[in-house]
C-alpha cells in the first residue's frame, strides 16, 4: 500500500450535511442507547437485570489466517477488527444509530472555514501501561498513521492533516491545522483503525485505552485478553477475559456456538440460522444496515478493462433473487452505490435491474460473446461463496462461464489480496467520501477495483472542502453517475448484519454500523 500524502479528501467517513455548528461533539451524552436504530432484534429472552462482572467471554469469528495483526492502525480482516475494538479507542466513534458521540474527545470543533479543528481530550484516562492520555500521545498517532515510509490504512483519510500545523495548547488541547478545508474530518476520526496509540507504541507489544488489555496471540487461531480495570467508561468492561478464536469455516464456527464451546459468533451463515433460532438458549440479533459485500472488477485488467463488460456483469445479475436466496431476504437490493444511508446517497439514479438482452448485446460489441471468467470467492463474510455461486447460475442465462475459484480466507488475504482481477470483498456502512478514500481512488489502500477516473477524483476532492451543502451535493450526485455508469463494483445488496449468542450474554443491541456484534462491542457484554 502506498498512499501519498497530497490528496486532499480523505476517506471513511460521515459526510455530514448538519451546519458546521453542528460538528461539535462536546456535551454529547456517552453510551447513548440504541435510540433511532432501525434494527431488528429477536431474543429468545430479553435482557434482565443488572451488569455482572466475571467469566470468559468467547467470541467466535470467521475470515482469520496467518497475516492476522494486532496493529492498531492495521485492521483487515473481522477477527482483526475484533481486537482493535478490544484493544483501543478511537477520538470518536458511533452510536448504533450511527451518529457521532465522542470517546477519548470531549469535543472536536471546526473554525468557521473549516481549516482548523479544536480538540479537546478526555481527561483522566490512562493507557494500559498506566501512561496518562495526552494530546502528545494523538500526534504521535497522526504521525504514525502518516508516515510517508509505511502509511497505515487510515492514510489517505486522515492526509488532510497538516503535521506542521499540530499546534497543542495545553496536555488535552490540540490545534489540529488542515492542509485543505474539510467538513468531515471528525467522521474520518470515528474509523476504527484510527485508534489512539501511546508515543512509542510498538504492536508487539499492544498498548490501546480499550476496554480489554492484551495478554496472548497466535495468528488465524486464537487472540486473549483481559480486562482493563482501570477502563475509562464507567463500570465496564465486564467480563474478565476475552477470547476471539478464529474458525476456518461457519460449519465449525455454528457447531461451536451449538455445542457451547463460545458464547458469542458473528455473521450466522443464513442457511442455518433456523437451526441457531431452535435452540432455545441461544438469540439472534439483526441490524438492518449498509454494510455491502460487492463483487469487484478490476477495470484495469482485461476482460473487465472493456467498461462494456463491466456493465454487463452488470446487467447479470438477477438483485432481488440474490436477496432472496444468499440472504434468505435479510436485506435489500443494491443498485452499484455504496452509502445508503448518506444524505447525499444519488437516489435519483434509475435502478439497475437484470436485462439479459442488453448485456449480451454490450458483451457482442466488446467483442465477448462467448465470455470465460474466473471468479475468486471465499468465506471472508457472510454470504460470500452462496452470492458468486447465485452470479455464476445468472451469468449461464446470458451464456457467460463464470468459474468459481473458492480458496480459504488465508489465500484470499495473502499475496494477491487487492491483485484478483474478478473477486469479492466486504465493507460495513460508510458514507460517500470515507467509502470513496478507503477504496475507490489511487491512494485508497483498499482499491479492489483499481479505479482511477480523473473526473471522479476531481470531483469527490472538491466536495471534501465544499461547505456550501448544495454545491456539495451537486458534485456527489455527479460523482456517484460516473462509479453507477462505469464503475468497478457490482453491489447487488445491503445486507442485515446478523449474530448470534448464548442467552447468557447480555448488553448487545442492534447496530447500523454493519459492524458486527455492536461494532465489537465487547466492554458492554456480560455473561449472566
Amino acid at each position: 500500500m502506498t498512499a501519498p500524502l497530497d490528496w486532499r479528501v480523505s476517506r471513511r467517513s460521515l459526510l455530514k450535511t448538519a451546519a458546521l455548528g453542528a460538528v461539535a461533539v462536546g456535551g454529547a451524552p456517552l453510551l447513548s442507547a440504541c435510540g433511532g436504530s432501525s434494527g431488528i432484534e429477536t431474543s429468545a429472552t430479553a435482557p434482565a437485570g443488572s451488569p455482572k462482572r466475571g467469566g470468559n467471554l468467547r467470541v467466535g469469528i470467521v475470515g482469520g489466517g496467518a497475516k492476522d495483526t494486532v496493529d492498531a492502525h492495521l485492521p483487515v480482516s473481522h477477527p482483526d477488527e475484533a481486537r482493535v475494538f478490544a484493544l483501543y479507542d478511537s477520538l470518536l466513534t458511533r452510536n448504533p444509530d450511527y451518529s457521532i458521540r465522542p470517546a477519548l474527545a470531549e469535543s472536536l470543533t471546526p473554525s468557521s472555514d473549516p481549516r482548523t479543528w479544536t480538540l479537546k481530550l478526555r481527561q483522566g484516562v490512562t493507557f494500559h501501561n498506566g501512561k496518562p492520555l495526552t494530546v502528545d500521545d494523538v500526534s504521535f498517532t497522526f504521525q504514525r498513521i502518516l508516515d510517508p515510509k509505511s502509511p497505515k490504512s487510515q492514510a489517505t483519510a486522515l492526509s488532510i492533516i497538516d503535521l506542521e500545523a499540530l499546534k497543542k495548547v495545553d496536555d488535552h488541547t490540540l490545534a489540529i491545522g488542515l492542509k485543505s478545508p474539510s467538513v468531515i474530518l471528525d467522521d474520518h476520526l470515528t474509523n476504527y483503525a484510527a485508534g489512539i496509540v501511546p508515543a512509542g507504541y510498538d504492536p508487539a507489544k499492544p498498548v490501546g485505552t480499550g476496554p480489554f488489555k492484551f495478554q496472548s496471540f497466535t495468528p488465524g487461531q486464537q487472540s486473549v485478553f483481559v480486562r482493563n480495570d482501570s477502563y475509562w467508561q464507567s463500570g465496564q468492561p465486564y467480563a474478565d477475559q476475552l477470547t476471539i478464536i478464529d474458525f476456518p469455516d461457519d460449519t465449525a464456527r455454528v457447531n461451536a456456538l451449538l455445542s457451547g464451546q463460545v458464547d458469542v459468533i458473528d455473521q450466522v451463515p443464513l442457511g442455518q440460522l433456523a437451526v441457531v433460532k431452535a435452540n432455545p438458549g441461544l438469540r439472534v440479533l439483526e441490524s438492518e444496515t449498509g454494510a455491502w459485500i460487492p463483487f469487484t472488477m478490476r477495470v484495469d485488467a482485461a476482460p473487465f478493462s472493456d467498461v462494456r463488460v463491466r456493465q454487463a456483469l452488470r446487467l447479470l445479475v438477477d438483485r432481488q433473487q440474490m436477496v432472496d436466496q444468499v440472504l434468505s431476504g435479510h436485506g435489500k437490493i443494491g443498485n452499484d452505490l455504496y452509502a445508503p444511508f448518506d444524505p447525499m446517497f444519488a437516489r435519483d439514479l434509475p435502478q439497475r435491474h437484470q436485462d439479459l438482452d442488453q448485456a449480451k448485446s454490450l458483451l457482442r460489441q466488446a467483442g465477448h460473446s462467448d465470455l470465460r471468467v474466473e471468479l475468486v470467492t471465499s468465506e471472508v463474510a457472510a454470504g460470500t461463496v452462496e452470492a458468486a455461486q447465485v452470479f455464476a447460475r445468472q451469468a449461464q442465462d446470458a451464456g457467460v462461464t463464470v468459474k468459481l475459484k473458492k480458496v480459504d480466507s488465508g489465500v484470499f488475504y495473502g499475496d494477491n489480496y487487492l491483485k484478483w482481477d474478478f473477486a469479492q470483498d466486504f465493507w460495513f456502512t460508510r458514507n460517500y467520501l470515507p467509502q470513496v478514500a478507503q477504496g475507490s481512488l489511487p491512494t485508497s489502500p483498499y482499491n479492489e477495483t483499481h479505479w482511477k477516473d480523473p473526473t471522479f477524483i476531481d470531483l469527490v476532492t472538491r466536495a471534501g472542502s465544499t461547505v456550501d451543502e448544495a454545491k456539495r451535493r451537486q458534485l456527489l450526485h455527479d460523482a456517484q453517475k460516473i462509479e453507477h455508469d462505469s464503475g468497478g463494483y457490482i453491489i447487488w445488496s445491503f445486507t442485515n448484519q446478523v449474530d448470534a449468542h448464548s442467552s447468557k450474554v447480555n448488553g448487545l443491541v442492534p447496530d447500523k454500523s454493519g459492524i458486527p456484534l455492536t461494532s465489537y462491542g465487547f466492554g458492554r457484554m456480560w455473561l449472566g
